[in-house]
């Protein structure tokens, strides 16, 4: 848990899949169809704890319950930028899941 006291701002992405289907442009299908619109969520005035203050770019720390994260280069000093690089549950793993049992 973060301190609200203590905890400093910070910018936050989360990246999705860049398709919402596995195989997009099968059937003769443009790819473009399937496109994710949300696969980047900005978030922004995020807390974060105050130890990553002076993380560099390519520093990597998990946030609890969310994945795994790094510090993107667009970080600067009083304006820290995070990365989501993995989630801790990969929604395609459940996709495929299902579609082995039909």
């Amino acid at each position: 848990m973060v301190s609200a006291a203590h905890a400093i701002s910070a910018e936050v992405r989360l990246y999705d899949h860049l398709f919402l289907k596995a195989n997009p442009g099968e059937e003769d299908e443009d790819f473009r169809s399937s496109l994710n619109p949300n696969s980047l969520e900005v978030l922004t005035g995020c807390r974060v704890e105050p130890s990553l203050m002076d993380a560099m770019p390519g520093h990597q720390c998990q946030f609890e319950r969310l994945g795994y994260f790094s510090v993107d280069p667009d970080s600067k000093k009083g304006r820290l930028v995070f990365n989501r690089a993995v989630t801790l549950v990969d929604p395609w793993a459940k996709i495929a899941k299902a579609e082995h049992k039909q």
